[in-house]
């Protein structure tokens, strides 16, 4: 439950790191607006809630003063592992408007009853209306930031019907679409066949790591990277698209080109998940701040993220892939795959011409062609699981019980914890025997022994997964603000997580 005072005393703060945490509504006015709103509500008329869809069930508007829909999301689904975090994950991913109530409900393993009565006890109402809220959410990101047709935002949005969409916009902004739009001014000038969508970040934001973690670990005719931007494929519900992401101080600007228009409020969300946008950098900083090893390195870098995967059953074939084949061997590897068994795009991008094999192709191909006996087996062994429902990494899994059936399939520790880190997006994980992370805690003048490693770490819980990426994002220089004074620096170690 929300405690009053401490919203309260965050709202009269106007701290924008509580923003997507809560909502606040005002009873006199019928709306309801993020934190860190300039407005000035009398506290005996104004009610907190847990999401904005709560609050639009409730009866409130969003503000058009400080736009509430268009706050980052909030960072605490991604902690969680509990099954309402994990059936919000899945809600943002479009699971609801593709597979109804009861296709969420099936992945979670629960009846739509009891999923009903979780969702509204933790955040205020089911999960029709977390969808609609959401709905409504990408659909006014379109209106405002594209020059798509009001017929085409709303079915990528997520709307049955035109109808539909309008009553909803109408609903919750208190404005027409044709007004939203003409309020937002032009959309910028576009490619032919491109969508352009700015995605919210929390800041600060260290978009320049994120492009250098991505450049180490590119799969050549799936991903490009230069100095500014990151271009991918993505394999998505209806059809095929290809993204360009270029990281702001303050955003990331995306641009989209989709088979299937209706994939594009995933494609967002997929995205969001890749850069960890919905991260709260200042609260990861906080408490890294009070330790002394991570104490320079979280002052020094604090918008550091942890990388997410666009496409989990590709991150997991190819970890397995690099598990049996590591460094440029294991590139060139995927390379090949990709070029023999990936399917074409009908728009490459670029160098990206292709999506990543399915598990379905992988576990049919004769791999022992490409690949060495070892790896052939080992790839070919989770592609069956996958492609057979035995195996599956999704928004909506459990951590404990996903990373016990990838080590079951093959995977080592360190590879399955990875994946759990990365696709479960789970905030607290540690790969204390990673090359990676010994280089870096020798690079600091550390012990890196497993034991020693393991006891510092406890001390970052629940943010050992942040804690890894600024030992693996150690540069030049780092390691002198890190060595005690009496201490001579060792030289700085070159890290390829």
């Amino acid at each position: 439950m929300l405690d009053f005072e401490r919203c309260w005393r965050a709202t009269l703060s106007r701290d924008t790191r509580f923003d997507g945490l809560f909502y606040s509504a005002v009873v006199t006015t019928g709306i309801y607006c993020r934190p860190s709103c300039p407005g000035c509500p009398k506290r005996q008329n104004v009610r907190f809630y847990r999401s904005a869809a709560a609050a639009q069930e409730a009866g409130y508007r969003a503000c058009k003063r400080c736009n509430p829909d268009a706050s980052p999301g909030s960072p605490e689904w991604n902690l969680r592992a509990d099954a309402v975090g994990r059936a919000m994950r899945l809600i943002a991913d479009g699971v609801c408007d593709r597979e109804g109530v009861a296709g969420l409900a099936a992945q979670l393993g629960y009846t739509t009853r009891h999923l009903h009565r979780l969702l509204t006890a933790e955040v205020g109402v089911g999960p029709q209306a977390l969808a609609r809220a959401q709905r409504a959410q990408t659909a006014r990101i379109l209106l405002e930031t594209t020059r798509l047709r009001i017929t085409d935002v709303a079915m990528a949005a997520g709307f049955s019907s035109v109808r539909q969409f309008n009553d909803t916009i109408a609903t919750v902004f208190d404005r027409t679409p044709t007004a939203l739009r003409d309020l937002a001014g032009s959309a910028a000038a576009q490619a032919a066949g491109t969508l352009g969508v700015r995605l919210s970040v929390r800041e600060p934001f260290d978009g320049p790591a994120l492009l250098r973690f991505f450049a180490t670990h590119a799969i050549p005719g799936i991903e490009e990277i230069d100095t500014h931007s990151y271009r991918r494929s993505l394999r998505l519900p209806h059809g095929a698209g290809t993204v360009v992401l270029t990281p702001q101080p303050d955003c990331v600007d995306a641009q989209f080109r989709l088979e299937d228009i209706r994939d594009l409020a995933t494609a967002i969300h997929r995205c969001r998940n890749l850069l960890d946008l919905d991260a709260d950098p200042l609260a990861v900083t906080e408490l890294l701040a009070g330790e002394p090893l991570m104490a320079p390195l979280a002052t020094a870098h604090p918008g550091l993220r942890v990388p997410g995967a666009a496409d989990p059953e590709e991150l997991l074939l190819c970890t397995a892939l690099r598990q049996t084949l590591p460094g440029p061997q294991g590139s060139t590897a995927l390379a090949a795959l990709t070029h023999r068994l990936g399917r074409p795009l009908p728009f490459p991008t670029g160098t990206v011409t292709r999506l990543f094999p399915t598990a379905q192709t992988l576990a049919h191909a004769p791999l022992t062609d490409l690949l060495p006996d070892t790896a052939a087996e080992l790839v070919r062994r989770i592609a069956t699981d996958l492609a057979a429902g035995d195996l599956t990494l999704s928004d909506g899994g459990d951590r404990t019980e996903t990373e016990r059936r990838l080590t079951q399939a093959g995977l080592n520790g360190n590879g399955a914890a990875y994946l759990v880190m990365r696709a479960l997006k789970d905030p607290d994980v540690f790969l204390a025997q990673a090359p990676a992370t010994r280089r870096a805690l020798h690079g600091l003048g550390r012990p890196n022994g497993l034991a020693s490693a393991t006891r510092r770490a406890e001390h970052w819980r629940p943010w050992r997964s942040y804690a890894l990426m600024q030992l693996w994002n150690l540069r030049p220089g780092d390691t002198e603000i890190c060595t005690p004074a009496h201490q001579t620096p060792p030289r700085p170690a070159t890290l390829a997580a």
